[in-house]
């Protein structure tokens, strides 16, 4: 089973909120195993028009029910409650190679 990984397009218009928000996500990774790859840093585009701000990629490496887990779990759910209107985000799941 290919591991699955979580990438996420944040645009952070509350930064207070957000931070708050940080903080019941890291307890959803922990929680259900996520292994951070990518956390903030500077997106440099190299093609094309997209313009992140800040891009997120967790690794789930039981695989894509394990991200769905995550998603759907208590811990996470109230991590996007906290999140609302503090920024836009845009978020996919995809499965690594085999």
């Amino acid at each position: 089973m290919p591991a699955a990984y979580v990438i996420a397009d944040v645009t952070v218009t509350d930064e207070q909120k957000m931070a708050e928000y940080r903080q019941w996500s890291s307890r959803a990774m922990a929680e259900h195993g996520a292994e951070i790859v990518v956390r903030g840093g500077a997106p440099a585009v190299m093609e094309g028009d997209w313009a992140p701000t800040r891009i997120v990629v967790l690794k789930f490496a039981a695989g894509r029910a394990a991200a769905q887990a995550f998603y759907d779990s208590q811990t996470y759910t109230q991590a996007r409650q906290v999140r609302e209107g503090a920024g836009v985000m845009r978020m996919i799941v995809v499965d690594g190679p085999e």
